[in-house]
């Protein structure tokens, strides 16, 4: 397995829209696991392919406490949403901050596992909240879109302030 570098905003990458998701051989196998790596050792709970720069519709989550409930999604779908939810959220890709976002509450997603089975899942609470953010970067969007255009421009400012400090 292999540590993936991630996007960071506001890299023009992360606003790809990702493709359909058509051939599961070993290459996507060794995707998924190497994504699980990058995504745990960040640490984090959630992880696009976008992110890593595969614009691909693919997005790994772990939202368990112990960290040993490894969730694959490829091609996914939102086919319901219920209900409204403020969440404070934080993002691998724009490291550091963190902004309340409303999302839906309760969510039902159809998916393919890694296997390329499909499969459909009830979500609420963080679960559905790391789904609903993760799915966001398959169509190109970060969640500091859901900012006010000063707040994403201070966000925007306060990254390259960080990296110049993390390059020092």
């Amino acid at each position: 397995m292999a540590k993936l570098t991630i996007l960071e905003f506001p890299d023009p990458r992360l606003r790809n829209k990702a493709v359909p998701i058509t051939q599961f051989d070993q290459r996507l196998q060794t995707l998924i696991d190497d994504m699980f790596e990058t995504m745990y050792e960040a640490p984090g709970i959630g992880l696009a392919a976008t992110q890593v720069n595969v614009h691909e519709q693919l997005l790994i989550l772990d939202v368990s406490e112990g960290k040993d409930q490894p969730m694959v999604f490829v091609n996914p779908e939102i086919i319901a949403r219920d209900g409204e939810q403020v969440y404070q959220e934080g993002c691998l890709s724009v490291p550091g901050i963190y902004a309340d976002v409303t999302r839906a509450n309760q969510i039902r997603v159809k998916a393919l596992n890694r296997k390329g089975e499909a499969f459909e899942i009830e979500a609420d609470g963080l679960l559905a909240i790391c789904i609903q953010h993760e799915m966001d970067h398959l169509a190109g969007k970060v969640f500091v879109d859901y900012l006010s255009p000063l707040k994403r421009d201070m966000v925007r400012k306060k990254l390259e302030k960080n990296r110049k400090f993390r390059a020092a």
